[in-house]
């Protein structure tokens, strides 16, 4: 688990924010290092929304901020990776950003 240079809770709040809007557009653009923590936790939400019991649809309800992304990643994104094991996400990096040179790539759903 990376810091990212911030207190637990707000790491916590980015990242839920962050795969929420994830799931809504398909694509985010972000730092690198941010993309991969932002992998590890949508892989997990695709995981869980595979499965139909109720345990895992309450987790998916609990963690992602959105009540239609939540119910988008259950009814439409977890069927659809049915066949797959693992591999939801694809990073591609782009470069450096112009300010500060940080490590720039996109994350988006395969």
């Amino acid at each position: 688990m990376r810091k990212l240079g911030r207190t637990s809770d707000s790491r916590n709040a980015m990242l839920r924010a962050m795969v929420t809007y994830l799931f809504e557009n398909g694509k985010i653009e972000t730092t690198v290092t941010r993309a991969k923590e932002v992998r590890s936790m949508a892989e997990k939400m695709v995981t869980l929304g595979k499965e139909e019991d109720l345990h895992s649809k309450r987790q998916v309800f609990a963690y992602i901020t959105k009540e239609t992304v939540a119910k988008k990643v259950i009814d439409e994104i977890g069927p659809k990776y049915a066949d797959r094991n693992g591999g939801y996400t694809r990073i591609i990096r782009t470069g450096a950003r112009r300010g500060d040179a940080a490590e720039m790539a996109i994350i988006e759903l395969v």
